[in-house]
């Protein structure tokens, strides 16, 4: 009996240990960004249990709230602006700071040049125990590139945003149980159609438009049994897939590529290099998840190590 009151005593202590914890970040992140400046404050919702903070904090506009769970959001807590959900895999801390990031560029919540103060933690913790700045262009372990391109330029940005979430989660669920590698290409379709050909038949030829945009979760499902076929899938800007099983002719002229990576790299690439598309890259070997636009590499996104 006194064994079960001491560990209860302890779990007590602990948890207001963790909320002393996370509150000290809390406001060390938002002084931090009062103080440099920073454009907005992305925080990691999903670690805070009390819908009353929540709501303070969603009276600060420069708050962005990172959530896997957008629809509970929502319900629970009844913020409708300012928030970029997030699939619901795992992530490491810089992994999940990597997707918000790009969220936040394709929503257009920030742009070029920006500072972002960024508050996290993981779930195996509990609360908030990392404080990241980052100066959008000047950070090369978020983006790969120094140079940011208007990501969701000539698209719709839920498009993008759902390609990337089905990317994410492809990378790691795989299908089946086993790992696959594709490439989606989304964006100027009639010239990435015209620098390409079909590797199979195109399983989504002759269905009717609304039957396959990608922005209806029931077709979600089907792309991913698409995923291990050969090829890559062509997306037009607003969401309907033009063909899979596609094998993209544009070569890559640039003698700066990265060694190491694969076909499928290359050819992602090669395609945004002499078109306005955006193209998503899964590795079949690692799981990783690269971004191209404009025939490079604008970010990395690691698969965690279980």
């Amino acid at each position: 009996m006194m064994e079960n009151e001491n560990m209860t005593e302890q779990k007590i202590i602990k948890g207001k240990a963790e909320q002393i914890i996370g509150k000290i970040f809390l406001e060390s992140g938002i002084e931090i960004a009062s103080k440099i400046k920073a454009k907005s404050i992305f925080l990691y919702a999903d670690l805070i249990n009390d819908y009353k903070l929540l709501k303070e904090l969603s009276k600060m506009d420069e708050v962005v709230f990172v959530t896997k769970n957008k629809e509970l959001f929502h319900k629970s807590v009844e913020i409708e602006k300012n928030v970029l959900d997030i699939p619901v895999v795992e992530f490491t801390r810089i992994g999940l700071i990597k997707i918000a990031v790009m969220k936040g560029l394709s929503s257009g919540i920030v742009k070029n040049a920006d500072k972002i103060v960024f508050i996290t933690g993981t779930h195996k913790m509990g609360y908030f125990d990392t404080i990241v700045v980052v100066d959008i262009g000047k950070e090369f372990e978020i983006l790969t590139s120094s140079s940011v391109p208007d990501i969701a330029e000539n698209l719709k940005p839920e498009v993008f945003e759902v390609v990337l979430n089905l990317s994410l989660e492809l990378a790691s669920q795989g299908r089946e149980g086993k790992a696959v590698g594709t490439i989606f290409v989304i964006g100027d379709h009639e010239k990435v159609l015209q620098l390409s050909r079909q590797m199979i038949i195109n399983p989504f030829q002759g269905y009717p438009e609304e039957e396959r945009n990608i922005m209806d979760p029931a077709l979600r499902e089907t792309i991913k049994e698409f995923s291990a076929l050969d090829g890559a899938f062509v997306i037009r800007d607003d969401g309907v897939v033009m063909a899979a099983g596609r094998h993209l002719s544009a070569a890559l002229e640039k003698e700066d590529f990265p060694h190491g990576l694969g076909s499928r790299h290359v050819a992602a690439a090669g395609i945004t290099s002499v078109t306005d598309a955006a193209a998503i890259v899964i590795s079949e070997s690692t799981g990783d998840v690269r971004i191209f636009k404009n025939g490079n590499i604008f970010m990395e996104i690691e698969k965690p190590v279980k």
